[in-house]
């Protein structure tokens, strides 16, 4: 037997009809959607690497592609939590610096990621033919699966947990759901 109740109160604070929160929802679940069919297409026709001369030159140009998405999914994420009620009882110091040390925790995920993949590996570069010497092991990878992912989505349980958002913790809720699903397909 699952208490549902705190879901229930949660869904009570959370407006899904709301236009931004909808918004944030689907850049959410477009994000992983667009960067893995792009990539497959890629991989079967190399139909972008013709277009942009070279393997290197296209997966550049995808990976500049993502960062600007993830800057959009960004935005909608906050807009959707602006728009909706705080839970009072969070707005206090220590869910704000627990949100804090979350993001921070996080973001060394991600960055630590970048800087062990590096552009292309970050950017799915095998899937146009850029690979790597040999698969990561260093940190982060040591210590978690998909570390990028999972990162990521800690950034924003943090910064849902900084704002005292229930919108914003159902948000990240569905940005780990988006990347599980990612994870499946790529595996």
């Amino acid at each position: 037997q699952v208490d549902v109740a705190a879901m229930v109160q949660l869904f009570g604070y959370v407006d899904v009809t709301d236009s931004g929160f909808i918004v944030a929802v689907l850049s959410i679940a477009f994000n992983p959607l667009f960067w893995n069919v792009v990539a497959r297409w890629e991989h079967k026709t190399r139909v972008f690497s013709q277009v942009f001369g070279s393997p290197r030159a296209a997966c550049y140009c995808l990976g500049t592609v993502i960062l600007v998405l993830n800057c959009v999914r960004s935005h909608c994420f906050t807009e959707a939590m602006k728009s909706q009620p705080k839970l009072e009882g969070w707005d206090c110091h220590w869910t704000y610096y627990s949100g804090l040390a979350i993001s921070a925790v996080g973001t060394l995920f991600v960055i630590s990621s970048f800087l062990a993949l590096g552009f292309t590996g970050t950017f799915l570069g095998d899937y146009f033919g850029i690979l790597m010497e040999e698969k990561v092991t260093s940190f982060p990878f040591s210590v978690l699966d998909n570390p990028m992912y999972w990162g990521s989505t800690a950034i924003y349980l943090g910064w849902s947990l900084m704002h005292a958002s229930p919108a914003g913790l159902l948000l990240t809720a569905v940005v780990a759901i988006s990347y599980t699903i990612a994870v499946l397909y790529e595996g």
